[in-house]
C-alpha cells in the first residue's frame, strides 16, 4: 500500500464532468421538493421519502464508483454521459413516479445501476479493477433488486410501493453486509480503492446542491409575492435560515472529517456509514427547510395547519439531528448544542399551530443562531491544540 504522503500527493480532484453530472440532481432535488409541496399528506410524505431515497442512492453509489475510476478515457466519459441521461430521465419522471411514469422512473434507475457495473468493468480503478469476486457479488445483488424495481414499475398502487421498498432495502443492505452471499465471507473493505478525500468533497457538493434548491425556491416564491413588509421579512428569515444551514455544515467539520477518513485503516467503513447513509438525513433536512421557507413566504401572517407546521419544523430539526449522528460516527463525541437545538425545534412545533408563520420561522432561525453562537464561543474559549 502506498504511504500516506504519497497518497495525498496523488489526491484525486473533482472533475468538471462530475460537476456537470451533478446538474441533473439539482433538478432532481427540485422535483422531490415539489412532490411533497403538492401533497402535504402522509401519502405525499411516503412518496417523497421514497423518491428522495432513490434519487439519493442513484447519485450516492455512482459517486463511490467515480471516486475509484479514472474518468479520462473517452469510453468512460461517454458511459458517464449515458448515465447522466438516465438520471435526467429518472428526475423527469419523479412527479408521476407513483402514477403513469413508474416504469420510466424504475427503468432509468436500473439503467444507472447497469452503468455503474460497466464503469468498474471498462474503467480502470485506482487499485485492481473490480477486485477478486467483487463484480460477481455486485451483479448478484443487482439482479435481486433489479427484478423488483422493474416489477414495481409495471405494478400499480400499494403493490408498486411495496415492491420498491423491498428493492430499496436490498440496495441499501448490500453495502451494510459488504455484499455477503450464503457460503461466502463478506467482501473486504480493501477492495474499494476510493480516494476518501475526493469522496468527502463530492458529498459536500451535494449539500451545496440541496442548499441551492433552497435559495431557488426562496427566490421564485418571493418573486411571485411582491415586496411588501411581511413578505420581505419572511424572505430575509428564509435567507438567514439557509445561511445558518450552510454555516453549520461548512464552518469547521469537513476538514476534520477528511483528516479522520485518511488517518486510520477504517476509512472506507467510516465513509460508508457517515456519508453513504447518514448524509441523506442532512439532505432531507435541507429539502424540508426549503419547502418550509416557501410556505412561510407565501402566508407570513397566517396561522398554519398541523401538516404545514410539521414540515417547517422538521427541516432544521432533522438537519441538526443528522449532524449529531454524523459527528458521533466520525469522532465518537456528541454535539450537545446541536442535539439541544433539534430538541428545541420539536418543542417549538407544539406551539406552532398557535403562531403565525413568520413568528414560527423567526423562532427556528433563532435556534440556529444560538447553536452557531454557542459553538463559536465554545471553540474560541477552548485551548488550541499544539
Amino acid at each position: 500500500m502506498a504511504s500516506e504522503p504519497a497518497r495525498r500527493h496523488d489526491e484525486k480532484k473533482v472533475a468538471p464532468l462530475e460537476l456537470f453530472y451533478d446538474l441533473v440532481f439539482v433538478f432532481a432535488v427540485t422535483q422531490v421538493s415539489h412532490l411533497l409541496l403538492n401533497d402535504l399528506s402522509w401519502t405525499g410524505a411516503l412518496h417523497s421519502l421514497l423518491a428522495l431515497l432513490i434519487v439519493w442512492w442513484a447519485w450516492d453509489y455512482t459517486v463511490w464508483v467515480t471516486s475509484e475510476v479514472d474518468l479520462g478515457p473517452i469510453r468512460v466519459r461517454l458511459l458517464f454521459l449515458a448515465m447522466m441521461l438516465a438520471s435526467l430521465a429518472m428526475a423527469v419522471a419523479v412527479p408521476e413516479a407513483f402514477g403513469r411514469y413508474g416504469l420510466l422512473f424504475a427503468g432509468s434507475y436500473v439503467a444507472i445501476k447497469v452503468g455503474r457495473l460497466l464503469f468498474l468493468r471498462i474503467g480502470r480503478a485506482r487499485g485492481s479493477g473490480t477486485g477478486p469476486g467483487r463484480g460477481t457479488r455486485l451483479l448478484t445483488w443487482f439482479i435481486a433488486s433489479g427484478v423488483l424495481w422493474l416489477a414495481g414499475g409495471v405494478a400499480d398502487g400499494p403493490l408498486r410501493i411495496g415492491l420498491w421498498i423491498a428493492a430499496l432495502a436490498i440496495d441499501m443492505t448490500g453495502p451494510l453486509v459488504m455484499y455477503w452471499i450464503p457460503g461466502h465471507p463478506r467482501l473486504p473493505y480493501a477492495l474499494w480503492h476510493v480516494e476518501l478525500s475526493h469522496l468527502a468533497e463530492r458529498f459536500e457538493t451535494f449539500i451545496i446542491i440541496a442548499l441551492g434548491e433552497t435559495i431557488a425556491l426562496t427566490g421564485v416564491t418571493m418573486s411571485l409575492r411582491g415586496f411588501d413588509a411581511e413578505h420581505f421579512a419572511a424572505f430575509v428569515l428564509a435567507f438567514l435560515s439557509t445561511a445558518g444551514l450552510y454555516w453549520l455544515y461548512f464552518d469547521d467539520f469537513p476538514a476534520f472529517a477528511r483528516r479522520r477518513l485518511e488517518s486510520g485503516p477504517d476509512g472506507v467503513e467510516l465513509a460508508r456509514d457517515a456519508y453513504m447513509f447518514l448524509h441523506v438525513l442532512l439532505v432531507a433536512g435541507v429539502i424540508l427547510s426549503a419547502i418550509g421557507d416557501g410556505l412561510v413566504i407565501e402566508r407570513p401572517t397566517e396561522l398554519l395547519s398541523a401538516a404545514q407546521v410539521s414540515v417547517i419544523v422538521a427541516g432544521p430539526a432533522l438537519y441538526l439531528l443528522g449532524h449529531v449522528l454524523f459527528r458521533f460516527r466520525m469522532s465518537g463525541s456528541v454535539s450537545w448544542m446541536r442535539l439541544g437545538g433539534a430538541v428545541a425545534c420539536v418543542v417549538v412545533a407544539f406551539a406552532g399551530i398557535a403562531l403565525t408563520a413568520i413568528v414560527l420561522s423567526g423562532l427556528l432561525v433563532g435556534i440556529l443562531v444560538l447553536v452557531i453562537a454557542g459553538e463559536t464561543l465554545t471553540r474560541s474559549g477552548a485551548p488550541r491544540p499544539a
